[in-house]
């Protein structure tokens, strides 16, 4: 038996305790379970083993978030696990409620995260266009298609009408539905409301017997909808569809193997099913994910500012570590271990191990993820150079009037930087903030400061000059760390400890940060030489 099989087999299995009143498998005997677990797995292994395309298709109504970047991630590592690709459909059917600039920056924030779609608006492709608001003839006709066929009819009721019937229900206590009115126009009443030009949406004709369907990650489910529903709309008095019909068309005609989204699709999945089964096509292998939600268990809400993408970007999160944290706090994979990349997580993956419980994302141990991305990423030659770049571009835009050498900006005294500092920080930010300002700009001290803390510190600066000049190049901090206590040995009245203090101040101006010793070595003999030498100046002067 093949791994595949085994391992469908045990998903099988684990899920037969039926969802929606679907009878369980131990009821069902002999042949019969025999037959339907044949087909449940040969369905399952036969799509994953096949031409794997999944689809991304958010709606353009706003930004990318957290949220969403996980549906997107989840499709992305399942389409290139087995080699199939990752599309991204823009659902910008809702004209009243697009954001300018939204479908553009959702792309952005997919090549920015690392995980690009094969096929898209921008890159083109096969089954495009990749708009649905370019695909307006496809779902007409498939709407007719329904009307001719009787699965679906023109509906003239006015909002008046309806906001009545959703006002009624509510003082009573009911579900708002839609009481499928115009189901029951004879041919000529339609006909001649169409010559008159009323105004008019299509709706589906929802029935009763739907199918049960196997979702990979929540097993067999089944939701009566005819019962619970009113025929919903399909095409818009305006003539643009519905996500019901636009998302099934698209996945059709994109030939979609695999839809994975989010949980709060599963109770319309069996909607979609019947209008699979009215135009006689074969639907795709449904999985829902588990929601993504606060560490609380509270929803998380686009209306929480931090949860946009272009948020985390702009505060210096690294990609490879929100795609780590996001995973990380969830299921699907064979270990939770903070520092996956990407391939990792692809290699990693295992969609067996996704469950049906909610991911719950703690978003105050993103700057420990981000800490140990950075790290990699620095003791990587090839990334570390482009996190260089990165960071001259903050320092000439945080320091541009301020800097005194531009030595500073070299890739050299910069990755220097960067490998004295990995492990210590959680971003390229904190290098340009105040506490590190003084390896990019000369700092200002007083002789009051200077003299608050020693009498000797012409000595002291003089005694570091000799030690800078007799080390040469070759610094490091364990060594300097040895030999500023041996200098400190030398000063008559002078505490360590103060020694020190003044050291700090010549180098940073400041009272934190870094050891000395790793002060002196990031800065390098010159620039050491030239701040002592200003403390010497200071200390001549008074």
């Amino acid at each position: 038996m093949s791994p595949w099989f085994k391992s469908c087999q045990r998903c099988f299995l684990r899920s037969s305790v039926l969802h929606g009143g679907v009878q369980c498998l131990s009821a069902v005997t002999g042949r019969r379970a025999e037959l339907q677990l044949h087909s449940a797995v040969s369905r399952c292994c036969s799509t994953v083993q096949g031409q794997v395309r999944v689809r991304f298709a958010p709606s353009p109504t706003g930004f990318l978030h957290l949220g969403g970047l996980r549906t997107a991630l989840y499709n992305y590592i399942f389409a290139k696990k087995y080699g199939g690709s990752f599309i991204l459909r823009l659902e910008d059917t809702d004209q009243s409620r697009l954001v300018p600039g939204a479908a553009e920056s959702i792309e952005d924030m997919l090549e920015w995260a690392g995980i690009p779609p094969d096929e898209s608006p921008r890159q083109g492709g096969t089954a495009g266009p990749y708009l649905q608001s370019q695909r307006l003839d496809l779902y007409s006709q498939t709407a007719q298609q329904l009307v001719q066929s009787g699965h679906a009819y023109y509906c003239f009721c006015s909002s008046q009408r309806l906001e009545l019937l959703k006002k009624e229900a509510l003082r009573t206590g009911q579900t708002p539905r839609y009481d499928n009115r115009c189901r029951h126009l004879r041919l000529d009443q339609v006909q001649d409301k169409l010559a008159q030009g009323a105004s008019h949406v299509i709706r589906f004709r929802l029935e009763a017997g739907v199918e049960p369907f196997q979702d990979l990650i929540f097993g067999w489910n089944r939701h009566e909808v005819a019962q619970v529903e009113g025929d919903p709309v399909v095409i818009k008095a305006d003539g643009f569809p519905t996500y019901h019909l636009a998302n099934i068309v698209d996945d059709h005609y994109m030939k979609i193997s695999h839809v994975l989204r989010g949980s709060e699709w599963l109770i319309s999945t069996s909607k979609h099913l019947l209008m699979y089964r009215a135009l006689g096509w074969k639907p795709p292998t449904f999985g829902h994910l588990p929601l993504l939600m606060n560490k609380d268990g509270s929803k998380l809400s686009k209306r929480q500012g931090d949860i946009f993408i272009q948020s985390f970007q702009k505060d210096g999160i690294l990609p490879e570590a929100l795609l780590d944290i996001t995973t990380n706090c969830g299921s699907g994979f064979n270990t939770h271990r903070i520092g996956r990349r990407i391939d990792e997580l692809i290699s990693e993956f295992n969609p067996s191990k996704i469950t049906t419980h909610s991911a719950l994302l703690d978003l105050e141990k993103l700057p420990e993820f981000n800490r140990i991305h950075l790290q990699q990423q620095i003791e990587d030659e090839e990334q570390c150079s482009l996190l260089v770049k990165d960071l001259q571009g903050q320092i000439q835009q945080v320091h541009t009037t301020e800097i005194q050498d531009k030595e500073v900006l070299h890739e050299d005294y910069i990755r220097r930087v960067l490998h004295l500092r990995k492990g210590h920080i959680s971003s390229l930010k904190e290098l340009v903030s105040p506490l590190y300002s003084y390896l990019w700009v000369r700092p200002s001290f007083s002789s009051q400061q200077v003299a608050a803390l020693t009498a000797e510190a012409q000595h002291i600066a003089s005694l570091v000059l000799r030690l800078i000049e007799e080390r040469g190049e070759e610094l490091s901090v364990d060594r300097l760390g040895k030999d500023l206590k041996n200098m400190a040995k030398q000063t008559k009245a002078t505490k360590y400890r103060e020694v020190m203090k003044l050291l700090r101040l010549a180098l940073s101006g400041l009272q934190q940060g870094p050891s000395v010793a790793e002060m002196m070595v990031s800065l390098g003999p010159a620039e050491i030489s030239h701040r002592f030498q200003k403390l010497l100046q200071l200390s001549d002067n008074n």
